[in-house]
């Protein structure tokens, strides 16, 4: 069975969008953290908004493992309008059967980056598995939160690392009953 695993920068107060401050953050540990994570998945599974800014990016890259792994794996879009997918993409118009489908199927990780309507989706309607959360040091006042929703979960944490830079890595699953 795979599991949805959502993978998010957030700024302390909570920020999600455009995460290129946390470039100032980057560092060997936080690195091998995403590297495992991208690694333990079989496919991404994005929102259309965070798709259309990859596919403007990545595509163009290569010649490093993480790079080529991002740009060989499969990729599915959940979006309404889309129609011409790229990048080894599909489509995927009813989120909810058609990520349910992918969860009773053998394989590994759907990773999720970003896309926070789609996250908002999956958490209504208990789909996610593991939230891994990188917390930045950093407040930026305005912008689009991760949970700006009346969404609700309960959760635990699995997982908890301070890096030297003031980031906290912290990993979550939810708890059902």
């Amino acid at each position: 069975m795979s599991q949805i695993v959502v993978s998010m920068f957030l700024s302390l107060d909570g920020v999600m969008e455009n995460p290129m401050w946390s470039l100032d953050y980057w560092n060997d540990d936080i690195a091998a953290f995403k590297n495992e994570e991208l690694f333990a998945a079989d496919a991404l599974l994005l929102g259309r908004v965070t798709y259309d800014g990859f596919v403007d990016s990545w595509p163009s890259r290569s010649g490093d493992p993480y790079t080529d792994r991002i740009n060989s794996m499969p990729k599915y879009v959940a979006s309404k309008s889309l129609s011409q997918p790229v990048w080894n993409s599909s489509v995927i118009k009813d989120v909810v059967a058609e990520v349910t489908e992918r969860k009773r199927q053998t394989g590994g990780d759907l990773l999720v980056f970003g896309s926070g309507q789609l996250v908002e989706t999956l958490i209504r309607h208990d789909l996610v598995d593991r939230f891994n959360l990188l917390i930045y040091p950093i407040v930026l006042g305005t912008g689009k939160r991760l949970f700006e929703s009346d969404v609700t979960a309960k959760l635990k944490l699995t997982e908890s690392k301070a890096h030297d830079n003031g980031a906290l890595q912290l990993v979550y699953e939810p708890i059902r009953q």
